[in-house]
């Protein structure tokens, strides 16, 4: 594959992501949700740009890592360019890359610029280029939407650890970035011979 059609795949998956939160964040109030199917329901949430809503705890904790994550696309840019650039690269390590780059950059979007472009989602539909911002640079927080409850129940009381409790399977709530992440990811696990066999 080639660096300008790895380049539309990734121009692609970032129109798609950023219409997607901007629509959320300019018609839906924090926490609103609407069912699209009983295991399928959109739902309006923010985190800290990390996984399963983790934060890092301190006033540079947000700054320090959406700086970690500009280098870390820094990082997979490059792995992109060079594994191009190598003509024996498969198509299968371009792709993964470029789903992986466009997923990271997508959130980065988010971390980076949505704390001056948008006011606050609490009560209130979000205003893009709002004069009353809810951050400042780099302290974005990354809109999620998809949530897929798929199976809800309480578990046998004789597992371990979980039994007797409420469990949700899935319970992670995600965007097309992290859709693209994953499955960039899985790419390289599931087809990781093909994708590194003539990566020399």
């Amino acid at each position: 594959m080639s660096l300008r059609n790895a380049s539309l795949l990734i121009f692609i998956i970032l129109m798609v992501d950023q219409f997607s939160k901007i629509y959320i964040k300019t018609n839906f109030i924090l926490g609103e949700e609407v069912e699209v199917f009983s295991w399928f329901k959109i739902l309006f949430v923010e985190n800290e740009g990390m996984a399963w809503g983790t934060r890092i705890p301190g006033e540079y904790g947000k700054l320090f890592l959406t700086v970690f994550r500009l280098f870390a696309v820094g990082g997979i840019g490059y792995w992109l360019w060079d594994s191009v650039e190598r003509k024996h690269s498969s198509n299968y390590l371009i792709v993964a890359i470029a789903l992986i780059l466009a997923g990271a950059f997508g959130n980065i979007i988010d971390s980076v610029f949505y704390g001056v472009v948008f006011d606050d989602s609490h009560s209130q539909l979000a205003t893009l280029f709002s004069d009353q911002p809810y951050g400042k640079y780099f302290h974005g927080k990354v809109v999620d939407l998809f949530y897929f409850p798929i199976w809800q129940g309480n578990l046998p009381s004789w597992l371990p650890i979980w039994g007797g409790k409420d469990f949700t399977f899935f319970n992670a709530i995600f965007n097309v970035a992290d859709v693209a992440i994953s499955t960039g990811v899985g790419i390289l696990i599931v087809f990781n011979k093909k994708a590194f066999h003539n990566n020399h």
